[in-house]
């Protein structure tokens, strides 16, 4: 059973999972849409979501804490002037995950994750 087991390891340790979730994140600022494997995107969207909340308000508090979780980036002007407004009515289901086919390769199912 997986009981108290729900954090996706990703074969990583925490460092590099907490790197991994930062770069995606950047990407999904930047561009706006991202394709990557289903199982990252689905951990992807928590966290993401949680930074565009946050956003939203523009606090002090919040700007040292998403820039704390992001990392330096150019994306924080971004962040604040136009992804935080566009959300500043809505409740939260700031992303939507589509399923996309399998990887050949390895066979991965892949997702495009994208902000609405």
């Amino acid at each position: 059973m997986r009981h108290s087991n729900r954090i996706k390891k990703f074969g990583r340790e925490k460092n590099q999972r907490g790197a991994l979730m930062r770069s995606l994140a950047q990407a999904l600022i930047k561009e706006g849409k991202i394709k990557t494997t289903e199982s990252k995107a689905k951990a992807l969207r928590p966290f993401v979501e949680r930074i565009i909340t946050h956003a939203r308000t523009a606090t002090p508090a919040s700007r040292r804490l998403i820039k704390s979780r992001l990392g330096n980036d150019m994306n924080l002007a971004k962040l604040y002037k136009e992804i935080g407004p566009k959300y500043a009515s809505r409740a939260g289901g700031y992303t939507r995950i589509t399923k996309m086919t399998s990887r050949l390769s390895d066979g991965a199912q892949m997702a495009i994750i994208e902000l609405i």
